[in-house]
């Protein structure tokens, strides 16, 4: 994400300060781009832009508003960070250790019988895209393995992860060296209603005993699956949280697949947890909730992502505004006309007469049911038939077809008071139409005159830019961001995101799991090298290092390209992005040209372990990092042999001696060999 002035960041040694801005400062006699940041006291502090990666975002949720400013020079902010990185090591030690636990256990081989395998995967109707074949085969990989595995699956709405599910499902209840039980569990009673169809179409004249288990099904037939788990004549179980309780008893579950993870409380994922601790998890979801995308970002869960779109997939065309009648009026008609259907999603069940008045008084043409949660389960049953089979043209419901529901007629969908769903909730609900090969179309509608939160605004904002396909992952970056991450341990959703801002926790959490791994392996007699430090190098030429104004005029372009920057770590990777920079927007000025050669210094100088370096008119000065250098013994016989260009002064510093021509072309070079010579020595 790109910085916007006015906003909070992260510098790693000073702390909190606000981000005022781009500046142009004069330094050494050189123009030089630096950001501007300002600390309590209305102290400032300018950053060189090749040195933005010493800043991180504080996040724009809504701890920003009680942030506070640090004290430049200050001890608060050490001390504050120092008290962090314990909490954090603690709760990465505390998340390792249950996937140890896990990791400790065997868990049950399953590898599907070959012939009988490929022929299930034919009967999958369509042609999988690359990304569901990948996610596919890290399954059954995983399911191989052993080990019990945790992953999560993260696709688009109507990506596929449903067939990802049921191979690991065949895989699983049909394992050449004894098969396991599989249990689905799904949010709704529709979902489950559906993913049951979908698997008895599927799994259909195949040994394989698939039952449901929702408030859908008869007391009588809820009585007999309990029974064929308990004996194991069950493979297959499809349920809502019913399958969570206590009283259901397993035979040997092998795998549980959670759809929808995102509309399940902690408790109800401990007690998934707690089913066995030998049995593999596979999670779906489009837009995982915070926690669970930190866990699979930070390494201590596995990720496989879809995101490539079926063939002719459209992207669903999203439209924010007040509501708006005639508006409404088209655009039910339109979807009627094309022999389509329509969602009505409204945020609660009070609010379904009023619209059901409003829809009768304005569209009167159309053929409209009504559904939600509370109404019994045949009569809910019956009305989603219905307008399966197109015997309604509009379903005026709640939330309740969130999930994964998957009606390919339905194209258009109005959210009522968008403002008061969540920016998941949305995101699934626009997912219910375009699943096609139709264009589809979702109204979010707001009520007249008011006035919404930052965070609505924040959401709707997001649902409106956020129209391309495969757009899942982005949104749910989005709501970590918006919503900060939760705690990952135990029941507690709010974190200490606020004490450092939400990228520096992230880069905090990131390096405690891989010590506490390390930590782990080394017990196991497994040495592993310690991780690069992250540290900037500061250097000081005197030559002029910004892209011009001129060159890129937009302010904010130059700051997400600035912010680019310091995430280049490879000379190819600075190549690559001086080729998209000339491909964009034409021959690189020389200032440009400058500050890509200044970021190929600064990766030679932390392979040389180079702090500083300073450029004067007869040489230059080099600091090491802790005054240390990594090679000491080769660092003095490159000394002894070149005493007149290179000598070390009392201080620690090396001085390298030279008569620079003026231009900073030969500058450049000069530096760049020596900085190559010192790095070649520190290997």
């Amino acid at each position: 994400s790109s910085l916007t002035p006015g906003e909070l960041v992260v510098h790693a040694e000073h702390g909190i300060g606000r981000f005022e801005g781009l500046v142009t400062v004069e330094v050494m006699g050189a123009a030089h781009d630096c950001l501007k940041l300002v600390y309590d006291g209305e102290d400032k502090l300018f950053i060189p832009v090749e040195n933005i990666d010493v800043l991180t975002r504080y996040g724009s949720h809504d701890e920003e508003g009680e942030a506070k400013l640090d004290k430049l020079g200050g001890v608060a902010w050490q001390a504050r960070k120092a008290k962090m990185k314990e909490r954090i090591k603690i709760a990465a030690e505390a998340l390792l250790k249950v996937a140890a636990a896990r990791a400790i256990h065997p868990a049950p081989v399953l590898i599907p019988p070959q012939g009988v395998y490929d022929e299930f995967a034919a009967r999958f109707p369509y042609v999988e895209t690359e990304d569901q074949e990948r996610s596919i085969s890290e399954v059954l990989e995983d399911l191989a393995s052993g080990h019990p595995s945790d992953r999560l699956v993260c696709g688009d709405v109507g990506f596929g992860k449903t067939e990802v599910a049921m191979r690991a499902a065949f895989a699983a209840a049909s394992a050449e060296n004894g098969k396991v039980q599989v249990v689905v569990v799904t949010p709704t009673t529709l979902l489950c209603r559906q993913h049951y169809a979908n698997f008895k179409e599927r799994f259909a004249g195949l040994p394989i005993t698939i039952r449901q288990l929702s408030r859908l099904v008869t007391a009588k037939q809820a009585t007999e699956t309990r029974a064929g788990l308990k004996d194991g004549s069950v493979d297959i179980v499809i349920g809502t949280h019913a399958v969570l309780a206590k009283s259901i008893e397993f035979a040997n579950l092998g795998l549980v697949i959670v759809d929808e993870e995102q509309h399940f409380g902690v408790v109800q994922k401990e007690r998934l947890k707690a089913l066995k601790h030998n049995v593999h998890v596979l999670t779906l979801s489009a837009t995982p909730i915070p926690r669970t995308l930190q866990l699979a970002l930070t390494g201590v869960r596995d990720l496989s992502l879809i995101t490539t779109p079926p063939v002719d997939r459209l992207a669903v065309r999203s439209f924010v505004m007040p509501v708006d009648t005639l508006v409404l009026r088209e655009a039910i008609l339109r979807e009627k006309h094309r022999a389509g259907r329509v969602f009505y999603v409204v945020p609660r069940i009070k609010d379904l007469p009023d619209v059901s008045r409003l829809l009768k008084e304005h569209v009167p043409e159309v053929r409209i049911a009504v559904a939600h949660g509370q109404m019994p389960p045949a009569e809910l049953d019956e009305i989603m038939t219905d307008f399966y089979e197109g015997k309604y043209d509009l379903l005026l419901s709640t939330t309740i077809i969130e999930s994964g529901l998957d009606i390919p007629t339905a194209n258009t969908m109005i959210i009522h008071k968008a403002d008061r769903f969540g920016l998941s909730q949305l995101y699934q609900l626009r997912g219910r139409v375009g699943r096609g090969k139709t264009r589809a179309y979702a109204y979010f509608t707001l009520p007249h005159g008011k006035t919404l939160t930052k965070q609505a605004m924040q959401r709707l904002e997001v649902m409106q830019t956020l129209d391309t396909l495969g757009a899942g992952f982005t949104l749910a970056s989005h709501d970590m961001d918006i919503r900060g991450f939760g705690n990952l341990v135990g029941e507690e959703q709010s974190g200490h995101v606020r004490e450092v801002g939400v990228e520096l926790y992230q880069q905090m959490f990131e390096e405690a799991v891989a010590s506490a791994k390390r930590e782990q392996l080394k017990d196991a007699g497994k040495d592993l090298p310690p991780p690069a430090e992250r540290w900037t190098p500061q250097i000081n030429l005197g030559i002029s290092v910004l892209i011009p104004e001129s060159f890129v005029p937009d302010l904010q372009l130059r700051l997400g390209l600035y912010r680019r920057m310091g995430s280049l770590h490879t000379n190819e990777e600075v190549d690559a992005f001086a080729v998209e920079l000339a491909d964009r927007f034409g021959q690189l000025p020389e200032e440009t040209e400058h500050l890509l050669e200044v970021l190929k210094l600064k990766i030679l100088c932390r392979m040389g372990g180079v702090e500083k370096v300073d450029v004067g008119p007869k040489g230059a000065v080099l600091a090491f990092r802790n005054d240390t250098f990594a090679q000491p013994e080769k660092l003095v016989t490159y000394l002894t042999r070149n005493p007149r260009s290179v000598k070390i002064r009392h201080d620690q510093k090396l001085v390298l001696m030279r008569d620079w021509k003026p231009d900073a072309k030969s500058r450049l070079a000069e530096l760049t060999k020596a900085l190559g010579d010192i790095a070649a020595l520190a290997a």
